[in-house]
C-alpha cells in the first residue's frame, strides 16, 4: 500500500500532522509520501516514517506525472481546502479527510457561540485514518533534528537551566508585544535566548539593548538550529505559533501566552500521553475573544487587550513553578 498524505502549511500545521504519519506508518507498514509547500519540505525529509516528500509548487509545474505513477492506495487530505481537493482530482484515486469544524469556529469567533468539541486537532486528523484501523499511539509528536542542524550551548556558555522566550507570530494577534516581553525578562532569574525569524530582529535588538545579557539568536538560526536550541532548555515561552507546536514535539515544558486565538480550537500543545509541564496563559473575560481562528495583522478594535491585558505575575509564577518542579524531579 501508497499513501499520500497532504497538509501544504504551515510549520505547526505540519508538525501536529506527525502523530498521523507515525502511526500510518507503522501501523500498516505501507509507503506514507507527504506533499507540502517547498517552504516547509525540511519539516519532514529527516522523518524516518515518511518515504518522500514532495514540493506542493514543483508537483504541479514538472513532477505530477511522477506523482500520478506512483499509484497512492488513497490519500490523506489534513489540508481539506481547493488545492488539496485539486491534488485529488488529478490523482484520481480514493481519499478520506477530517472534520476542520470550520463552522464552529466561525460560529466562536463571530457570534461567540461555543459549539466546539473538547478533541484536539491531532485526534481529529486521526479519524482520517480510522478506517484502515489505525489508532493513536498516544505518543504525541514529532520532530526530527540532524546532526548538522545540533546546537553546541558551550558556544553560548549556557547551562542547562536557560529558558527560551519565543519572539514573532505569522500573524500580529498572536505576538507577545515588547512591553510584556521587557517585563518579562525583568523577572527572569535564568539565562533567556531569544529565537525567532528576521521580521523579528528589531523587536529582538530592542530587548538585546534593554537586557544585554540575553542571547540574542533572532534570524541567526535556520528552524532546526532553534528546535535544537529548545530541545536543550528548561523551558519555552511561546504564543500561539509553530515554536509552541516543535517544543511539544521536543518534550519541552511550555507557557504558551494565547491573544486572539483559544486553546479551545484544539491547537493547544500536545503531548499525548507523556506528562510534561505546561501551562496556558490568556486575558479572559473579553467579549471581543476570540476574533479569528487564525489571526489579523493588527486588532480589530484598536486596542489589542487580548495580549496587553495578559497578567505578566501568571507567566512569572507559572515559570517558577515548573522549574523548581523539574529541578526537583
Amino acid at each position: 500500500m501508497k499513501f499520500l498524505i497532504i497538509r501544504l502549511s504551515s510549520i505547526g500545521d505540519i508538525v501536529l500532522t506527525s502523530p498521523i504519519v507515525r502511526c500510518l506508518k507503522k501501523q500498516t507498514d505501507a509507503q506514507v509520501d507527504f506533499i507540502c509547500k517547498d517552504a516547509f519540505t525540511s519539516l519532514k525529509q529527516n522523518n524516518p516514517f515518511v518515504h518522500r516528500v514532495w514540493s506542493y509548487e514543483a508537483a504541479l509545474e514538472n513532477d505530477f506525472k511522477k506523482l500520478q505513477k506512483e499509484k497512492y492506495t488513497a490519500v490523506i487530505d489534513l489540508h481539506k481546502n481547493y488545492r488539496s481537493s485539486e491534488i485529488i482530482r488529478k490523482l484520481g484515486v480514493l481519499s478520506n479527510s477530517f472534520n476542520k469544524i470550520n463552522l464552529r469556529k466561525w460560529m466562536m469567533t463571530q457570534f461567540k457561540i461555543d459549539r466546539l468539541p473538547d478533541v484536539h486537532i491531532v485526534d481529529r486528523m486521526m479519524a482520517s485514518v480510522a478506517y484502515l484501523k489505525v489508532q493513536n499511539d498516544d505518543e504525541g509528536l514529532d520532530f526530527f533534528i540532524d546532526q548538522k542542524n545540533q546546537i553546541d550551548l558551550s558556544a553560548f556558555n549556557l547551562s542547562p537551566r536557560f529558558v527560551v522566550l519565543v519572539l514573532g507570530a505569522a500573524h500580529f494577534t498572536k505576538r507577545i508585544p515588547l512591553t510584556l516581553m521587557d517585563e518579562l525578562i525583568s523577572n527572569i532569574n535564568h539565562p533567556v535566548v531569544l529565537i525567532g525569524g528576521p521580521s523579528e530582529k528589531e523587536v529582538a535588538q530592542k530587548l538585546k539593548s534593554a537586557h544585554p545579557h540575553i542571547i540574542n539568536q533572532v534570524g541567526a538560526l535556520n528552524l532546526q538550529q532553534s528546535a535544537s536550541i529548545i530541545q536543550q532548555s528548561a523551558l519555552v515561552i511561546t504564543p500561539d505559533t509553530g515554536m509552541m507546536h516543535i517544543a511539544a514535539a521536543l518534550k519541552r515544558p511550555i507557557i504558551s501566552v494565547w491573544g486572539n486565538t483559544i486553546p479551545a480550537f484544539g491547537m493547544a500543545p500536545y503531548f499525548g500521553k507523556h506528562e510534561i509541564s505546561e501551562q496556558i496563559v490568556q486575558t479572559n473575560g473579553l467579549s471581543c475573544r476570540p476574533c479569528s481562528k487564525i489571526g489579523y495583522d493588527q486588532c480589530p478594535k484598536g486596542h489589542f487587550k487580548c495580549m496587553k491585558d495578559i497578567p505578566v505575575q501568571d507567566i512569572i509564577d507559572g515559570m517558577d513553578h515548573i522549574l523548581k518542579k523539574d529541578s526537583l524531579s
